[in-house]
């Protein structure tokens, strides 16, 4: 019974996607100074130093664990994932991770009612594409060079807001936040939409905020990189799997077309033979 307790310990700790070592590398352990914390987070406290609270990694790791298979059976799925992170640490890490698994991503200010609101925020990623086809076809040339100007830079702003969620035609099927708190107005309309969210969780944020809390350093770039790793591993293999899936379906359809075709030609046979 030992043995197989043994085994069983081993395999669980072989399919974590991440494992305390790495987090603790990368500072995910290092919360809020105690007096900035939140009582909601005290199950995932494991101590506090020097006036600072220290989280339970091992609490992280299975949070990572839960919130990367509820990910990555989105991304099987087909839905896309908007991954939402303003704050200067976060910035270029997750624009990175998000556009390596094709996924929609907000990293300027949260432009408000972009959930609530969507079918307005649709009408500006479609007048930047409108701006991009009369440029192309020659439809500005006419114009004088300040009013050319004037569409330039409206055209840059545009881009620099709503360039990363240009491709997401309709709602997001999850939300997956860094800091809880400062994306407090994203976090309260996906709410507001029933949107499942996933999030980085401090030491000063309320987890019960989101669906998917990962508690965590949500202010050290290494801690956020080391999380959305895990994360967008596991969307990638999501995505992977329904390729493979779509491939499996497409050759049985291709197999059973052929088949058919085979049948059909055999009954003519028949039917020419028998007249």
């Amino acid at each position: 019974m030992h043995r197989n307790f043994q085994e069983s310990k081993q395999s669980y700790f072989k399919m974590s996607r991440t494992n305390f070592e790495t987090l603790l590398e990368a500072g995910c352990h290092f919360g809020h100074l105690k007096r900035k914390w939140n009582p909601a987070m005290a199950p995932y406290i494991f101590m506090e130093r020097n006036g600072i609270h220290i989280i339970d990694l091992h609490k992280t790791v299975a949070k990572i664990d839960e919130a990367c298979e509820a990910l990555k059976e989105i991304a099987k799925s087909g839905r896309r994932i908007l991954f939402v992170a303003t704050k200067k640490q976060a910035k270029l890490v997750v624009g990175e991770k998000a556009a390596s698994v094709n996924m929609p991503y907000v990293t300027e200010r949260w432009p408000g009612g972009m959930l609530t609101n969507f079918p307005t925020i649709r009408k500006a990623v479609k007048k930047m594409t409108n701006i991009d086809k009369l440029t192309a076809d020659g439809t500005y040339s006419n114009l004088s060079k300040r009013e050319i100007l004037q569409i330039s830079r409206q055209r840059a702003k545009l881009e620099k807001n709503l360039g990363s969620i240009a491709d997401l035609t309709r709602l997001p099927a999850a939300l997956f936040v860094v800091d809880v708190c400062k994306e407090h107005i994203a976090v309260k309309e996906a709410i507001r939409l029933g949107i499942p969210v996933f999030g980085i969780v401090d030491t000063n944020a309320d987890p019960n905020l989101v669906d998917y809390a990962i508690p965590a350093n949500d202010d050290a770039t290494a801690s956020i990189e080391v999380i959305l790793d895990a994360v967008c591993g596991a969307i990638a293999e999501g995505l992977q799997e329904r390729k493979v899936e779509k491939a499996a379906a497409d050759e049985k359809n291709e197999d059973e077309g052929k088949a058919r075709r085979s049948r059909q030609a055999r009954t003519e046979k028949s039917e020419e033979a028998q007249a």
